[in-house]
């Protein structure tokens, strides 16, 4: 499994809500803050989206993709000077005989999904993209227009298990999104998402992913990359913003917290699995790395719900 697959699989990324609706013309929608993290398309016509804490609205043509990753309100308008209404509120007064997606006219055709992390540990992606990732060039819509029209057929014309397609249509559009995002943006991020467009810095990542256990070295993993020791762990801290053995510590950590979440296995058991040979030694470093001990971490998540696995 490639690296951003692992971590979304390790987020535990479920689709909340997947559909469409439509922007009127001359008409302003608000959106209140959200958990988790939203990606739409306009699928027909345009619109500006407006977020509070963003200077400039930003404009979304047919075709064009975005990721609201923050949770910040946010309006999609045709129209920005027109009054907001609630989202809710305009969801609530629709007539049932009115379908909630159609292609516009004279409006703004919408298609998308909410999708929430139920593994924890959402920030490691949520805070590594901006509070509004656009997609808009035209080799990037050629990419998202099948799961964009399959997406529309299912939802102009449900069949039976539609409901079920259009998540997993949504989870696509969302993956599309992050992989286009990388493309155009990868020489200008930080980050371990942005390391991923890097061929060689992707390459030690899935050394790291891939064997989480084993006792890596900085020169082991510059020569499985053809780097030299000093060239790779200058490169490595530039993209990544932390050192690889750091990554790697961080890396591990993440693994033993879904570990407790979702085991019975005993505290040593996790911590040999992931190179740790005494649970002591495991013990220091996930409490350096995530505030807490192990069995505190246990603890806590058996008794509440972890932040950001909620839309409430």
């Amino acid at each position: 499994m490639d690296p951003l697959s692992e971590v979304l699989s390790l987020l535990k990324l479920k689709t909340y809500v997947s559909g469409g609706f439509v922007v009127n013309e001359q008409s302003c929608i608000q959106f209140p803050k959200h958990r988790g993290l939203k990606c739409y398309s306009v699928v027909a016509g345009s619109c500006f989206l407006a977020m509070e804490g963003v200077t400039d609205p930003v404009f979304m043509g047919e075709g064009d993709s975005i990721l609201l990753p923050r949770g910040r309100p946010f309006c999609l308008a045709t129209d920005l000077s027109s009054p907001a209404v609630n989202f809710d509120v305009q969801m609530a007064a629709r007539r049932p005989d009115v379908p909630l997606f159609s292609d516009a006219v004279g409006g703004c055709s919408v298609l998308g999904g909410h999708f929430l992390m139920t593994g924890g540990h959402a920030d490691i992606l949520l805070n590594a993209l901006p509070p509004i990732v656009h997609i808009r060039n035209e080799s990037s819509k050629e990419v998202m227009r099948w799961s964009l029209e399959s997406l529309r057929e299912e939802l102009r014309d449900p069949q039976l298990g539609g409901s079920l397609v259009a998540q997993q249509l949504a989870y696509i559009l969302l993956v599309k999104a992050l992989r286009l995002y990388l493309q155009s943006e990868a020489t200008r991020g930080v980050g371990w998402l942005f390391a991923l467009a890097d061929p060689q810095m992707r390459a030690a990542i899935a050394c790291m992913h891939n064997d989480p256990g084993h006792p890596w070295k900085l020169q082991e993993l510059a020569h499985h990359v053809g780097m030299s020791r000093t060239v790779f762990a200058q490169r490595f801290k530039e993209k990544v913003g932390m050192t690889s053995m750091e990554y790697l510590t961080h890396w591990r950590m993440l693994l033993a917290s879904d570990r407790l979440q979702t085991s019975d296995d005993p505290v040593s058991k996790i911590a040999w699995s992931i190179g740790y040979g005494t649970e002591s030694a495991f013990g220091k470093a996930f409490k350096r790395v995530l505030g807490y001990s192990p069995r505190e971490h246990r603890r806590r998540y058996q008794a509440e719900p972890l932040p950001g696995t909620t839309d409430e």
